[in-house]
């Protein structure tokens, strides 16, 4: 029996591909699988699932042909850069609205303000995509953060330890501490409508703290630490640091008070250039890629049901041994908008 040839949809009218979408979704909301209705239709199986996503976003409307004159008002490439200017460069309370983040319905309106133009709100995320947006969770930025120091870290100042880096032959770490609690759940869960699931704990609290640091290479070193991170502590994870390197480290923190203590500054001048410590501008986190380790170690150990402070320290040891072995996600982090300039 020959294979059923699939349907070439560009021999189709739009009428015709209107009523395929519009009939193939119903069939998935009244029970069928997806797939099954894909094809017998002999498409391509990704088409059903946009179909889907359109029908859910904007009802059976989003699924009809759109008219090839005069539906979709223009707007004029003077004008789309204006959107995608405002977008990224201006939050939307500076522009009125009563929210902080970019919503579609958002710009489709601060479309409709400033040319009088109304579009659908799938267009309005057809329109974002094609103007190289997305929605993305935000970084939050510290008030006392300053912007022209952040630029002049990532376009002068990190440029010259790369190059003299490169030049002693030395390897560069970004370090950081961190503290994961019991308490803390990160991540989803499923639950009745209109009922907000509850998460059941042990109703103790208790605290691990960590040292890390790694490498654009994919390196990775860590520490447990019980009790506070002060100097003599942080003293003890850059030991550890540069035990058996064969080649200088450059590691590179935020500010905090024990990095620059007198303690800390004794003993890298005591190992004679194979450790060097530079600092990142204040209240700048971003610019940290030890930063995406704890929040891939808290979302890990957050979905964790812990049983005690011994059941917590397991599971950060666990979730860093992972990361260990697999340079390529500690890689990956590097490819992060904030922290690519580090890669």
């Amino acid at each position: 029996m020959k294979a059923k040839r699939p349907t070439d949809a560009r021999k189709l009218s739009h009428k015709t591909l209107e009523e395929i979408r519009i009939r193939a979704v119903k069939q998935v909301e009244a029970g069928e699988s997806p797939e099954s209705v894909i094809a017998a239709i002999g498409m391509n199986p990704r088409n059903i699932y946009r179909w889907i996503a359109l029908y859910r976003e904007g009802g059976e409307s989003a699924l009809r042909a759109k008219a090839l004159k005069g539906a979709a008002p223009k707007l004029t490439g003077a004008q789309l850069q204006w959107i995608r200017k405002t977008v990224i460069g201006k939050s939307p309370l500076q522009l009125g609205f009563e929210f902080a983040l970019w919503t579609r319905e958002m710009v489709r309106d601060l479309i409709a303000r400033k040319y009088g133009i109304r579009f659908h709100i799938v267009s309005i995320g057809r329109l974002l995509k094609k103007l190289g947006l997305s929605a993305q969770k935000p970084l939050r930025r510290a008030f006392q953060q300053n912007p022209r120091l952040v630029e002049a870290w990532t376009r002068h100042e990190f440029p010259k330890i790369k190059a003299l880096a490169k030049r002693q032959g030395a390897e560069i770490f970004f370090g950081d501490e961190a503290g994961v609690r019991s308490n803390y759940h990160a991540g989803t869960t499923w639950g009745e409508k209109g009922e907000t699931p509850v998460v059941i704990s042990t109703g103790a609290r208790f605290t691990i703290n960590m040292i890390s640091a790694i490498s654009s290479k994919g390196h990775l070193r860590f520490m447990t630490v019980h009790g506070g991170v002060g100097a003599k502590v942080f003293v003890g994870f850059l030991k550890r640091l540069i035990l058996g390197a064969k080649k200088p480290i450059f590691l590179i923190l935020d500010g905090h008070p024990s990095h620059k203590s007198k303690i800390v500054r004794k003993y890298v001048e005591s190992t004679n250039g194979m450790l060097k410590i530079f600092l990142l501008p204040s209240y700048s986190p971003q610019l940290n890629p030890d930063e995406l380790v704890w929040n891939n170690v808290k979302g890990r150990v957050g979905r964790s049901m812990l049983a005690g402070p011994i059941d917590l320290k397991k599971r950060v040891h666990s979730q860093m041994r992972w990361l260990q072995k697999n340079p390529q996600v500690v890689r990956n982090f590097f490819q992060e908008p904030n922290v690519r300039y580090a890669a």
